[in-house]
C-alpha cells in the first residue's frame, strides 16, 4: 500500500471517529478556586402528588444557572410520587440515592431503578411519563430505607428541542469510583482524581460527581473552563473556600452553593465542617452554558413565549410529538385509581 493510499486512509478514519465521537470538554488548566457567587438552603416545595421537594436551582433564590433550569430533592413517600405527566424542551438526569423507583412512558419504556442508580431522558419535542417509588427496601438492619433521590433538569440546545425522545439508564456498578484517603467520588460524568469518565448522556455536556469526605478530609477539584458548575449538600456539614476573600463558608443539608465562571477561577476546595464528626455528601455539577432564551410553563420549557403557547396547545391536541399520549395511561397510575 502506497504512503498516499495509506495517508487517505488514517484521515478519512480520523473523520469518522470525530463524527462518532461527542467532543470532549475544556479541561481546567488550573486550580485556583472560584468563588462563591451565591449559597442558599433549598425551598421546601409541593410537587407530584403528595410531594414535597428541596428545589434550589428553579427556586425565587436561582430560577437558572444556564444549562440547568431546576434541581430538586425529594424523599419520596410510597403511596405518593409523580403520576402521569408531559414535558418537551429539556433532558432531566434522575439520581435514586436510597429506595427504587418504577419508570414508565407512553412509548412502552419501563424499568426499575434501585440505589446508586441514574436515568438521563431527553424530552425533546415530546414525552408523558410517570415516576413512582415501589416499597421501600431494607438495609442490613432491618430498616426500612426512604425512597430518596435527585432531578436536575438541563436545558437542551435550541436545534434540539424538537429532537425525538431518549433515555439512558446507568446502573450503580457502571460508574467508576475514584478518591484518596478520606475521599470518595463516583465519576458518574466527567473527571476526578484521575479518573476519566465522560459518557454522551446529554445533548448539553455535563459533568456529574458524588462526594463523600470524612471528617479531616480535603477535596481540591479541576472546573472545565468557563463552564458553570455547583455543589449541593445531601447530608452533613461543607467547608467550601471562597476564592474571593480566600475564607472558608459553611454550607449544611439542602444548601447550593454556585460557583461564578466570570475570573479565573479553575477549581474548588472543600472539607468536613470543622469541628463536625460526621461524613459529609456532596454533588459537584457543571455544565456548558447556553446563549438562548428560556420561556417555562410547568413542565415544557422552550426559548419564546410562542413556542410555549405550541407545545401546550400540541399537549392540549395531542399532537406534533405527543400523539401517542392520547388515552395512555401508566400500570402505576391505573393501581393507584384502583384503590382510591
Amino acid at each position: 500500500m502506497s504512503s498516499t493510499l495509506q495517508k487517505i486512509l488514517n484521515l478519512k478514519k480520523k473523520s469518522s471517529l470525530q463524527e462518532l465521537t461527542p467532543t470532549p470538554p475544556p479541561k481546567p488548566t488550573a486550580l485556583t478556586p472560584r468563588r462563591i457567587s451565591l449559597l442558599f438552603p433549598a425551598q421546601p416545595t409541593p410537587e407530584g402528588s403528595g410531594v414535597i421537594v428541596h428545589r434550589s436551582i428553579g427556586s425565587p433564590s436561582l430560577h437558572t444557572l444556564t444549562p440547568f433550569l431546576m434541581l430538586d430533592h425529594a424523599v419520596v413517600p410510597t403511596a405518593n410520587g409523580f403520576p402521569d405527566h408531559p414535558h418537551r424542551g429539556i433532558s432531566t438526569i434522575s439520581y435514586i440515592l436510597s429506595g427504587s423507583l418504577l419508570h414508565e412512558d407512553f412509548a412502552g419504556n419501563s424499568g426499575i431503578l434501585h440505589a446508586g442508580d441514574l436515568q438521563f431522558m431527553t424530552a425533546g419535542r415530546g414525552i408523558m411519563h410517570s415516576e413512582m417509588p415501589l416499597p421501600s427496601d431494607k438495609d442490613e438492619s432491618g430498616e426500612t430505607q426512604p425512597n430518596e433521590g435527585l432531578q436536575l433538569w438541563v436545558d437542551l440546545p435550541v436545534g434540539r428541542k424538537m429532537c425525538e425522545p431518549r433515555y439512558r439508564d446507568l446502573r450503580s456498578e457502571e460508574i467508576p469510583v475514584a478518591g484518596e484517603e478520606g475521599v470518595q467520588v463516583k465519576v458518574i460524568n466527567g473527571v476526578s482524581y484521575g479518573v476519566e469518565n465522560v459518557r454522551d448522556v446529554a445533548y448539553t455536556p455535563v459533568w456529574y460527581l458524588d462526594f463523600i469526605l470524612q471528617p479531616g478530609a480535603k477535596v481540591r477539584q479541576g472546573i472545565p473552563t468557563g463552564w458553570n458548575a455547583f455543589l449541593y449538600i445531601i447530608s452533613g456539614t461543607l467547608d467550601i473556600v471562597d476564592g474571593q476573600s480566600g475564607e472558608w463558608k459553611r454550607a449544611k443539608k439542602h444548601d447550593l452553593a454556585a460557583l461564578g465562571r466570570d475570573e479565573s477561577g479553575d477549581s474548588f476546595g472543600a472539607r468536613v465542617g470543622v469541628g463536625e464528626q460526621k461524613e459529609a455528601r456532596f454533588i459537584f455539577v457543571a455544565g456548558q452554558p447556553l446563549d438562548q432564551g428560556v420561556a417555562q410553563y410547568g413542565p415544557f420549557v422552550m426559548t419564546t413565549r410562542e413556542e410555549i403557547m405550541q407545545a401546550r396547545s400540541d399537549w392540549a391536541r395531542c399532537e406534533n410529538g405527543f400523539e401517542r399520549a392520547r388515552n395512555w395511561e401508566s400500570k402505576a397510575e391505573k393501581r393507584r385509581r384502583s384503590l382510591c
